[in-house]
């Protein structure tokens, strides 16, 4: 098979940069000499072609740290979020072992949450799954009633992945706090998009990664936050104790400068972004859901550039095909777009599977333009009264 080449291809307008995003140009050109001339192990420490890359990845990890408030020491590098996210619920889980087994979560985490947990569900721990309501949020007094004398750990993301819903992390630390229990949080979707600051937030555990917000794939980073009481975390990875003990395997060089370029980058221009999106967004949301049968999916609290809307009385599949014709986005399902499963965060949101499977997450970036999101509204309008007429 002939491989693709984008320069030859008409590629549809891109809204889908909560799967992924491209690398900035200065992250592009930060990692390259990295491959090339800079190409030293950081474990190399006696010459100068270690150094290099050690001092590379020091400077990056502070980089990563300034972007979370938090300290270099705190910030662990890992091949993404999910490496991350494993390493943080998995790595405390087994070092309390025998003291602590109750876990609690919520029933629209990513999918790298949940199946870690039911993971250890299935070692001999205990988990309380939260609902949530009609907007995916959930009730606070619901998480209070709901930790135990031997809760471990609240896990909850900062963000929703797919309706963009912000959680309130900071009372939610708080209250896992005051039962002694850890506070970990997936922050993948919210790191560089808005400002996060893990010292007023009291997190314990923040999990981010660098594809989602202009930087390289394959790398990612877990704030593991140090003093008292002291976060004691069984690796995961073994064979060569780089990053202090906690993760082994030669590190990942290019993508840590990456990352970290990414975040200092972040750092620089989250705030200008935010209101920009957050406006295109909301002319985009206000136009799709003009459209007959269109409902949004998410609370009011949401990350400023993801826009999730179903259209009832049509197939999600044809849906899909059709859109994406002309626009790169994704269904509100977690899934393929061949599946038929729903997206297990808009059922726990109380929709039912024709409505989630008629569902489409548009999540804006860098680059797009008023156009596109004008664009966007007339196409998505044509196709769903297309279908809703055939049907």
């Amino acid at each position: 098979m002939d491989k693709l080449n984008t320069h030859e291809m008409e590629l549809p307008i891109y809204f889908d940069y909560n799967a992924t995003t491209p690398c900035h140009p200065e992250v592009v050109e930060a990692i390259l000499p990295y491959f090339t001339s800079a190409y030293g192990n950081a474990s190399s420490v006696h010459h100068p072609y270690g150094w290099i890359a050690e001092n590379a990845v020091e400077a990056a990890r502070e980089e990563v740290a300034e972007l979370i408030g938090a300290e270099s020491k705190e910030i662990l590098f890992t091949s993404g979020a999910t490496e991350a996210i494993n390493l943080a619920i998995k790595g405390l889980a087994l070092a309390n072992k025998g003291k602590r087994k109750h876990l609690i979560t919520i029933a629209t985490e990513h999918k790298a949450v949940l199946d870690t947990i039911d993971h250890l569900v299935s070692q001999g721990f205990e988990c309380t799954c939260l609902p949530v309501n009609a907007k995916g949020e959930i009730s606070l007094d619901q998480l209070k009633s709901s930790f135990k004398k031997n809760t471990l750990m609240l896990v909850a993301m900062t963000a929703n992945n797919e309706t963009g819903n912000l959680h309130p992390i900071k009372e939610m630390a708080e209250m896992a706090s005051a039962h002694g229990a850890f506070f970990i949080t997936d922050a993948v979707q919210a790191v560089g998009k808005i400002p996060l600051n893990v010292k007023h937030l009291g997190v314990d555990m923040l999990a981010l990664s660098a594809h989602k917000m202009y930087g390289p794939k394959g790398v990612g980073a877990l704030y593991v936050r140090k003093g008292v009481p002291k976060i004691d975390l069984v690796a995961q990875i073994t064979g060569g104790g780089q990053e202090m003990g906690r993760r082994s395997g030669t590190l990942n060089v290019p993508g840590i400068v990456g990352l970290g370029k990414a975040s200092s980058i972040r750092l620089s221009h989250q705030l200008g972004e935010y209101q920009r999106l957050f406006n295109l967004r909301n002319k985009l949301e206000t136009g799709l859901l003009k459209i007959t049968g269109s409902q949004r999916n998410g609370s009011s609290d949401r990350l400023p550039h993801v826009c999730n809307v179903s259209f009832n009385g049509i197939l999600g599949k044809p849906l899909l095909i059709r859109i994406n014709k002309e626009l790169a986005v994704s269904s509100g399902a977690a899934c393929s777009s061949v599946s038929d499963k729903p997206s297990h965060v808009l059922t726990a949101m109380g929709l039912d599977k024709a409505t989630a499977m008629a569902t489409l997450r548009l999540s804006l970036g860098r680059s797009t333009t008023e156009k596109d999101v004008d664009f966007a509204i007339s196409y998505i309008s044509k196709v769903v009264n297309d279908l809703q007429t055939a049907s």
